[in-house]
């Protein structure tokens, strides 16, 4: 998709003397002297015109909202007509909507300001609510009243505080407050649309001060962070409440959001486990496993992949277990979590020990030592996984093996020769099992 031919659609709706815009998304991405993803427009024209104009190439996508989507070489284009929107009995979409005159009456339904311009043909700029000015003053606000913004949609509770991460922006305090007021409405919302714009708020450059900000709206659905908020630790490793040291964790990871989940819930079972010795020393024993079992239960809730999911669960499972830094350390766990898997644990780890009190951070040195360690044994191509093995299971199979005895027994030679007992040699690696009758 390209700016070009967006400009080529607006100027064929032009040439039968209807009025056409770039608008959105689009407008604030150049603005911001960024390349958008997609390039929407809005027309004075009906949406049967605009299939008339376009024909075999529009596709009637949303003629319940005055969408039609005219697909060319190069992407498919979104053309709405200036419509304003009724109700919004079931707090998402408008009962229906009415086509209307002007492109400022059609901005006027739009959520935030810095979403509601437009573009005309000749690049006349169309900012009925200055926008433009709350781009340069990195300002979120709604345009009109805000609590009517979000009480006819909640998810742009949750998309306001997304661009302010994203953009890492301020909230204007009539906006901030209505967030607040209103976040309870983010209920009516489908988990699936919460991950997405989740997703993009986690990975947002501003994402620690907006999760600071906000706890209360994250747990409308996640509630099993609010427990976190303020929560001391009373650990002399910590210097940050519990909630704080996950954001602190959050920020310092990859902006990935595989990884910037599993820092986001990586600690949420420490409320749960916290024990305070004699000495008044706070502790977490089996926080690991509890904090697993609970982003188990949120990741289902939040419908994410299944992949993501378990690989969430496993980093967290992993996430403090104290990993010798030698070769057969590294070695059995690459064995256990795979190459890719444990150089995101390292991650993990990483950013846990960069979200504690500093006289700590030498811990990062373990972890740089134990990188070190896994690229030498990568570059000396060390057997590391069953599949580096000399033997497969084949071999058992013909050696009387059977069921889950074959991968018992490749497990079995596996950490043998990671531990430097047996060579990775198809006559040691056969030599070292009885065989079976």
């Amino acid at each position: 998709m390209s700016r070009e031919q967006a400009q080529n659609i607006i100027r064929d709706i032009e040439k039968r003397g209807f009025r056409a815009y770039l608008v959105g998304g689009c407008v604030r991405d150049l603005l911001l002297g960024r390349m958008p993803e997609d390039w929407d427009i809005a027309s004075s024209a009906r949406p049967e015109q605009i299939m008339e104009i376009f024909g075999a190439q529009a596709l009637p996508t949303g003629l319940k909202h005055g969408t039609v989507t005219v697909k060319t070489w190069d992407g498919a284009y979104e053309i709405t007509t200036f419509r304003t929107d009724g109700a919004y009995s079931d707090g998402r979409h408008p009962d229906a909507v009415a086509y209307t005159k002007t492109i400022e009456e059609d901005l006027s339904r739009r959520d935030l300001t810095i979403n509601a311009m437009a573009i005309s043909s000749s690049g006349r700029l169309v900012d009925p609510f200055d926008g433009a000015g709350d781009l340069a003053r990195r300002v979120i606000r709604c345009v009109g009243k805000a609590e009517r913004r979000f009480s006819e949609d909640a998810l742009r509770i949750l998309r306001a505080i997304r661009f302010a991460s994203v953009l890492d922006f301020s909230v204007e305090e009539a906006t901030r407050q209505a967030i607040h007021k209103q976040a309870a409405l983010l209920k009516k919302i489908a988990a699936e649309r919460i991950l997405v714009e989740m997703n993009k708020l986690l990975c947002g450059t501003g994402c620690r001060e907006v999760l600071l900000s906000y706890p209360d709206v994250l747990g409308v659905f996640i509630p099993e962070l609010l427990p976190c908020v303020g929560f001391d630790q009373k650990n002399i490793h910590h210097c940050y409440d519990l909630y704080t040291h996950i954001t602190y964790a959050v920020a310092a990871i990859a902006p990935e959001p595989v990884l910037r989940w599993t820092m986001l819930l990586h600690d949420i079972g420490k409320v749960d486990t916290f024990t305070v010795d004699a000495a008044g020393s706070g502790h977490f024993y089996g926080h690991p496993q509890r904090s697993a079992a609970m982003a188990e239960e949120i990741c289902r809730r939040m419908r994410m992949r299944n992949a993501d999911r378990e690989e969430i669960v496993k980093l967290i499972r992993w996430h403090d277990r104290d990993i010798p830094v030698t070769e057969k350390g590294i070695g059995s766990a690459v064995s256990a979590l795979g190459e890719e898997s444990f150089r995101r644990l390292l991650q993990v780890k990483r950013a846990d020990n960069l979200a504690q009190a500093e006289q700590f951070r030498w811990v990062g040195e373990k972890i740089t030592a134990a990188e070190e360690i896994l690229q030498e044994l990568l570059q000396k191509k060390s057997c590391l996984q069953l599949k580096d093995l000399a033997i497969n299971g084949h071999d058992l199979l013909a050696r009387g093996y059977a069921g889950r005895e074959v991968g018992a027994a490749l497990q079995s030679l596996l950490q043998m020769v990671i531990g430097g007992e047996i060579e990775n040699s198809r006559e040691a690696l056969l030599s070292a099992l009885p065989e079976k009758k």
